[in-house]
């Protein structure tokens, strides 16, 4: 099971800013939900706790029936699609998105087929020898989605900066990750606070202020 649920829910910052406060959401397995609200709402503050890029202050975050809260971020199963995308420039796009199952000590035949059906479904697979400097940021970015999606994620969580604001790449980075929630059936969280872009999804959207829910549409 990948579905996720928060459980009152909170981040105080040791300034005493409240970032989140006490939230409470359950996410089912597979589904798409589109976190919206103004800058500082909250919204990539839960993404973060998710992934384990920051401490819970108090409440639980369970995926399926595991509590994330005392497990490791590399054991969470999780990918994450955030601003930086962290490939190396002296690897080939192959070698980037191969990395994770390396690491894995998976067999080398299970590894090529991961990355090349991955590169097949993001329409990469011409510029898998490719150094990373060679490539544009369109590209770049579907690597780093090929990386998140060989390693089988339960979850995707996707920032809106990670299209680096760009208008183009945005829609197509948009396109790709509802094409990954609808072949894997990857249970899917994006944060924007772009309005119409969030409507026009046509999924779960998590309205939030001043680091609480508002409403569910």
């Amino acid at each position: 099971m990948a579905s996720l649920t928060f459980e009152h829910l909170t981040k105080t910052y040791p300034n005493g800013f409240i970032s989140v406060n006490d939230v409470s959401l359950h996410i089912d397995d597979g589904e798409f939900v589109i976190f919206h609200g103004p800058s500082g709402c909250g919204k990539s503050t839960i993404l973060r706790m998710i992934g384990g890029l920051e401490d819970i202050t108090s409440g639980s975050i369970y995926l399926g029936t595991d509590l994330l809260n005392d497990i490791l971020p590399r054991d969470r199963r999780l990918a994450m699609a955030f601003q930086n995308y962290t490939l190396y420039r002296h690897f080939n796009a192959y070698d980037n998105m191969a990395l994770g199952l390396r690491l894995r000590d998976l067999p080398r035949t299970v590894i090529d087929s991961r990355v090349k059906e991955a590169a097949a479904f993001l329409g990469i697979s011409e510029i898998l020898d490719r150094k990373i400097r060679a490539l544009s940021e369109a590209d770049k970015q579907r690597v780093a989605l090929g990386r998140a999606i060989v390693c089988h994620p339960k979850v995707l969580l996707v920032d809106e900066d990670f299209a680096r604001q760009n208008d183009d790449r945005r829609s197509e980075m948009l396109r790709d990750i509802l094409a990954i929630n609808k072949k894997y059936g990857t249970t899917t969280l994006y944060v924007t606070n772009n309005y119409e872009e969030a409507v026009s999804l046509k999924k779960k959207i998590v309205f939030m202020k001043e680091g609480k829910i508002t409403d569910i549409g």
